[in-house]
């Protein structure tokens, strides 16, 4: 039996690492055999997202405290794991999509992506999204391209304006 003084400090844990993360995955994991389970793990945590496995009343209280609302405790059945994502929070979405369109697990139960809860049907659509360091590019490269036309102009005009210096000066020297 767990004393209340260790379960108080695997609440307080799990919640710190909810209200560090930008996105949260569940997962049944349950259909998955060892290979699995340290394949997804390791894919994971190449892309610097951490995965755990916690109860399902510790993840029903952690979620509480973050005031997250409007979510029913239903995807919590069997055994369920936690996909943390930290820095982007898409990155779960598109590993798991990729895994999904090979096999059938884990199975997908649900995410809480920046406090907004979307259920297991949605991985497609959050796996399509485009992850934060795309939409930076994209961003960037949309900014970039008005500049570089900018600077091809400027570089042609001042290229031609050193033509026309050029001779004007070859002109004085010849008269």
């Amino acid at each position: 039996m767990i004393s209340l003084e260790s379960k108080k400090q695997k609440l307080e844990e799990l919640s710190a690492k909810f209200r560090k993360a930008q996105g949260l995955y569940f997962m049944d994991f349950s259909s998955m055999n060892v290979a699995e389970i340290n394949s997804l793990r390791n894919k994971f945590r190449e892309s610097g997202v951490e995965y755990r496995v916690a109860k399902n009343t510790l993840i029903w209280r952690a979620i509480e405290e973050q005031g997250i609302s409007n979510l029913d405790e239903s995807f919590l059945k069997g055994n369920t794991s936690i996909a943390f994502a930290y820095d982007d929070p898409l990155i779960p979405a598109k590993i798991l999509k990729q895994i999904l369109d090979k096999a059938e697990k884990p199975k997908f139960k649900a995410a809480i992506v920046e406090k907004v809860f979307y259920d297991g049907t949605q991985l497609k659509v959050l796996g399509s999204l485009p992850s934060k360091a795309e939409l930076i590019a994209g961003i960037m490269g949309s900014l970039n391209s008005p500049i570089s036309g900018i600077v091809g102009s400027l570089n042609s005009l001042f290229r031609d304006l050193g033509s026309v210096i050029e001779e004007v000066a070859k002109k004085q020297n010849n008269a």
